[in-house]
Parts: C-alpha cells; sequence; structure tokens
C-alpha cells in the first residue's frame, strides 16, 4: 500500500449495543500479520454504497482483515442459542466479530460482520479463526445464491492473514467480511427465553421489530404479527432453495436469520442428481437436513421460535400457546403455495392454474428422482428445447408426460416463446456447482491463482445468461465418487 493513499473514516453505527449487555460481549481486536485482499466484492460495495476503495488502503485492509475497527477499539460478539442437530445448546459469536452496522443512503442498515476473526469470549477452546477454502466458499455461494435471486447474505471480502489454522491439515488463514440485514437469529430469541428474563426478550423483539417488521408496531398484537412475518418470509427462501436444488446442510436454529435471508455456508452444496434425500453433509449422517427434509425442518425451527416468544404472545400463557400454534400451521400451506407457484413457472405454466399442475409437476419429480436425472439441466433442457434429456426420451412414461406437458402448456393464452422466456428466467443455465466450487478453491489454495475465482463470480452472479464463460462452468463431470461437505470451523 502506497502511505499517500488515504481513505475516510467508515462510519459504521452500532445501534445493536441499545439491547441489554447480555446480548453481546464487547471484543477488541485479534490481529493478523499479513493481511492480503483474495477478492473484494465491487459490485456488491456500488450497490451498498460502500467505499470501493477499502482494499486499497491500509487502513481499510486492518478493516477487513480484523486489525482494526472502525471509529472504535471494541466490536462485539453476539450471544444466541441453537438447537444443533436437535440438541439444544448456549451458544455465541466463537468466530465473529460484528464491526457495526453501515447504514446507506437510503436508510437501510447492514451488519458488517467479520468471521474468522479470532477468539471471542464465546469460543469455547476454539482458535475462533477460518480457512481460506470455507471462507471463498461461503462467498462463491451467497454471491450465486444472490444472483439466483434468493434472499442471502452477501460476502463483500476475503482476505488472507498470512498465519496458518490447523486442522486436519495446516491450511491457510483468512477472514470473510459479511454484510447482513442483521445477524439476528432464532436461536438469539432462544436465549433470550432460556435465560428466563421477560424484559430482555422483549427487547430484543422490539428492537428487532424496529429493524425489520416496523410496520407491525403499529399492530394490536405486534409480537404475534412479528412471528407471522418471519413465517411468511422463512416459507419463501425454503421454497426458493428447493426451487434451485439448494441443500443448506446445517439448518440449526443459530443458523436461521430472522431477517428471512440464507446465512451460515457451511456444508453446502447444489443437487446435482435429483434426489429428495440427498445430503451432502459429513456430518448429517441421519439426514436430519437433507434436501426434501428442508420444508420440515424449517417448520420445526420456526416452532423454537414461537416458543420463545409465547411469553410475549398474550398475558394468558394458554391463550399464548393457541396462538402461536395457529401462527405455525401457516408455514405449510404458505411453503406449498410458494413452492407450487415458483415449479409452475419452471414448467412453463403462467396463467389459469388448474388442480392437476400439481399432479404432473410431482410426476416430473419422481421421473427425474428414478432415473437420477440432473436437477438444473433438466429444467434447463426443458425450457430450451422443449424436451427431457435423451436417457430418457425413449421411455413410455416419460413420452406420456411429455405429451401431456405440452398439451398443458398449450392451454395457455401465451405464445410459445413467451413461456420460453418465462421459463428461461427462473431456470439457471448455471449453479454454483458443487465440482467447479472445488476446482476454484484448489486453484486459489494451491497455485495462488485467481483467474479461475474472477472467472466463476462473473458467471453466477447472472447465472440464466449463457455466454462462453458460464458455458465451462455448466459442464458435469461423469465422476462416481459421492460429493462431501464439511462445515470449516
Amino acid at each position: 500500500m502506497k502511505e499517500s493513499q488515504k481513505i475516510k473514516e467508515w462510519p459504521l453505527e452500532d445501534s445493536y449495543r441499545t439491547l441489554p449487555a447480555t446480548f453481546y460481549s464487547l471484543q477488541q481486536t485479534n490481529p493478523v500479520p499479513k493481511p492480503e485482499v483474495v477478492i473484494f466484492n465491487h459490485k456488491l460495495a456500488k450497490e451498498r454504497s460502500i467505499d470501493e476503495t477499502i482494499p486499497s488502503t491500509d487502513m481499510g485492509l486492518d478493516w477487513l482483515a480484523g486489525n482494526r475497527i472502525p471509529h472504535r477499539s471494541e466490536g462485539i460478539a453476539q450471544a444466541y442459542a441453537g438447537h444443533q442437530f436437535g440438541q439444544f445448546t448456549m451458544l455465541g459469536d466463537g468466530r465473529a466479530l460484528l464491526l457495526g452496522e453501515h447504514v446507506t443512503p437510503k436508510g437501510e442498515r447492514y451488519d458488517v460482520q467479520l468471521k474468522g476473526s479470532g477468539r471471542t469470549t464465546f469460543s469455547r477452546g476454539g482458535d475462533g479463526r477460518a480457512a481460506l477454502g470455507p471462507m471463498l466458499r461461503e462467498y462463491l455461494v451467497s454471491e450465486g445464491m444472490n444472483g439466483l435471486g434468493i434472499p442471502t447474505t452477501r460476502s463483500l471480502a476475503v482476505v488472507k492473514t498470512g498465519q496458518v489454522v490447523q486442522r486436519e491439515t495446516r491450511l491457510p488463514g483468512a477472514v470473510l467480511t459479511r454484510i447482513a440485514k442483521s445477524h439476528i437469529r432464532v436461536g438469539t430469541f432462544q436465549y433470550a427465553a432460556a435465560r428466563g428474563d421477560v424484559s430482555d426478550l422483549k427487547a430484543l423483539a422490539d428492537y428487532t421489530i424496529y429493524r425489520h417488521e416496523h410496520a407491525v408496531s403499529e399492530e394490536k398484537n405486534p409480537y404475534l404479527a412479528f412471528l407471522c412475518q418471519v413465517i411468511d418470509k422463512q416459507a419463501h427462501l425454503i421454497a426458493n432453495w428447493q426451487l434451485v436444488g439448494f441443500v443448506h446442510g446445517v439448518m440449526n436454529t443459530d443458523n436461521m436469520a430472522i431477517s428471512g435471508e440464507t446465512i451460515d455456508y457451511g456444508p453446502c452444496a447444489f443437487l446435482d442428481q435429483y434426489d429428495p434425500m440427498r445430503t451432502f453433509s459429513s456430518i448429517d449422517r441421519q439426514g436430519r437436513y437433507a434436501y426434501g427434509n428442508q420444508p420440515y425442518m424449517a417448520n420445526w425451527n420456526l416452532a423454537r421460535l414461537a416458543e420463545a416468544l409465547i411469553p410475549l404472545l398474550a398475558n394468558n400463557k394458554e391463550t399464548a400457546v393457541q396462538l402461536a400454534q395457529q401462527a405455525i400451521e401457516t408455514f405449510t400451506p404458505l411453503y406449498t403455495s410458494y413452492w407450487l407457484k415458483g415449479m409452475r413457472k419452471k414448467v412453463g405454466l403462467i396463467d389459469n392454474e388448474q388442480k392437476e399442475d400439481r399432479s404432473l409437476i410431482d410426476r416430473l419429480l419422481k421421473m427425474m428422482a428414478e432415473h437420477k436425472l440432473d436437477y438444473t439441466l433438466t429444467f434447463r433442457q426443458l425450457s430450451t428445447e422443449g424436451t427431457l434429456p435423451a436417457s430418457v426420451e425413449n421411455e413410455e412414461h416419460c413420452q406420456a408426460w411429455k405429451k401431456e406437458w405440452e398439451n398443458r402448456v398449450d392451454q395457455q393464452s401465451r405464445s410459445r416463446s413467451d413461456i420460453q422466456n418465462q421459463m428461461l428466467s427462473v431456470n439457471p443455465f448455471i449453479i454454483p456447482r458443487n465440482e467447479h466450487v472445488e476446482q476454484v478453491l484448489e486453484a486459489v489454495e494451491n497455485n495462488n491463482d485467481n483467474t479461475l475465482l474472477r472467472a466463476f463470480v462473473k458467471a453466477i452472479q447472472d447465472p440464466y445468461k449463457e455466454t462462453e464463460t458460464s458455458k465451462r462452468f455448466a459442464q458435469v463431470s461423469k465422476s462416481k465418487t459421492p460429493y462431501i461437505t464439511y462445515c470449516g470451523t
């Protein structure tokens, strides 16, 4: 860096510190010796009105590495709890540091959090650090999800620390800068409820309503209205996951954001061959968080949020429980509605819904599972060519389905070209496909080559467009080796 380079102080706010101190721990920096920018998200910086010169200055690089905190000498490690694979645990940010909140010119508020920045009060014996590979994975997949139009936290930068972290082997260390509407989780409310102080629970609920659901403050029962809003956002989010074949991999209650954004990209992956019970995570041996189980687990997680809010829903506990239960019962019909609406678009049914549409879709998915068809490529081929993959085109039941589908599509008032354009807008040409993510990580980690990284990011930021660059990342290998992901902690 040139000493002459200057940058304005980043005027981050810290409204989270207005909450009772039990919700966070003040945390000083854990400096690293040789920070080096691997990638900086100029597109996101421009969208959020963040200074794009940050990574090119000494002070900006110190911010991204966790060597310095804008404005203050302390950041925040947030406290929360969570059901991790069904087991309740009191937790907190064991390797994350909230620098503060960036407020855009439009008044939008976003957390700026470092991940992998060192030990905190909640580290529980961990080193608080992160390896380069998992931080780049989060950057790539979160950008891919954003390109697909799915609510998600975003990654501003990945910085190598110049340190080595010890996992099964010695790995290069890194810090990721994450931008989120907030890091308030279902587990944050569980934490407040478990402590048993209703005034703290109320303070958290009021703050969260102020931050995310300000309109419900005018409702007769704002806490019930808040719960219903969260349920609706999660129903929409999980439906979007299912529509693109995304498998989160670790849907613990501490990994469900109140904002409705996808958060914490650990052992995540995308479906290749369609299999409702597909898991990728090395630790999900029972399939708790399998692709097909994600709607059920979201419902289960939201029930835990409803339980935590019971003291605020009504003065009478029996009434409060009844209100909570009624709210939770809305999740399944909401999710089904969002999913079916999205799935109808994927198969080109864009007007006059008919009750037979669900059966048509279910039969397609059953065929895809039976013949192990690639999820993304099957829908894309249906969009571009109006056919099923060649491997099944001569199967009698597949031919029968295709004929019925063509008849159903032709019943609509739209032209075939309009229908095709609609399908192409919701069926991506590429996704952050597992094998290509691994190729990118290997090039950066082993060869210190960012060329493939830059090309991949450009492609997944516009995943519905077929380009010469994106064609490379649409290819599928014939490897039979099961793909396994790891949390990267």
